[in-house]
């Protein structure tokens, strides 16, 4: 039997007086990557850390199958499979990066083995015995998606993981997240690189105004007046 869906329904967020997420929604749908886009300040990080319970809703639910949250708890949504990549990193930049791999690793009950097939994967075999704080702007990236890859999350939602890095990178972190889908992990990613993300999304999600638009295949986002109008301009495609 297939995954569920992993949903953050109809998602409410004030601060002070204004309220900056309001009746927003994301999901992850098994096998797919959707992609989630909006201006700084949208809301976007704000939704991602309410869906995987870093920030407390002020309304909405989370839902995965038969099962729902109010208010969920993040070590809660990890044992059912749900990891979040923060747009800020993952791992300590004080730290090497081996070891705090091989803890990921050995918290889940994953194979050793695993972290060196990965840093393979995205090109960090010589990054692992070096302190984070040494390492450059990609190499931290995948560093911090290498953690991801080694728990071999069921739903991942990482925000901008596309972000300030080099296209080769970039290139190697797209690969990666498509390769978690294909296996059949539901993915969400957020981020400004438009072509390169629209080129990994299987479904496209607009973040306007504190809330969200399913805008459907890349196909159906770039035929979109609005989105087009308001978002990506006339420049774009």
């Amino acid at each position: 039997m297939a995954d569920p869906v992993f949903a953050a329904q109809s998602m409410g967020r004030w601060f002070r007086r204004i309220e900056v997420v309001h009746s927003a929604s994301i999901w992850c749908r098994p096998g797919q990557v959707t992609v989630l886009l909006g201006r700084n300040g949208a809301g976007k990080s704000t939704l991602l850390k309410m869906a995987t319970g870093w920030l407390r809703p002020d309304y909405g639910v989370v839902k995965l199958g038969d099962e729902a949250w109010e208010r969920p708890k993040p070590a809660e949504l990890g044992r059912r499979g749900v990891f979040y990549l923060p747009a800020e990193g993952l791992l300590s930049r004080a730290h090497q990066v081996r070891p705090q791999l091989n803890q990921v690793a050995r918290s889940l009950g994953v194979s050793i083995e695993r972290v060196e097939a990965v840093a393979a994967q995205l090109d960090i075999q010589s990054a692992l015995d070096r302190a984070m704080w040494t390492l450059s702007g990609g190499e931290l990236r995948r560093a911090d998606v290498a953690a991801a890859l080694i728990a071999q999350p069921r739903y991942l939602l990482a925000d901008e993981p596309l972000g300030g890095i080099t296209p080769k990178d970039r290139e190697l972190v797209r690969a990666a997240i498509r390769q978690l889908a294909a296996a059949g992990a539901g993915v969400l990613v957020t981020g400004h690189d438009v072509a390169p993300l629209m080129d990994l999304a299987d479904n496209v999600v607009w973040m306007t105004g504190g809330t969200t638009h399913d805008l459907g295949t890349p196909e159906a986002a770039r035929g979109h007046d609005q989105f087009r109008r308001e978002y990506l301009g006339p420049s774009v495609f």
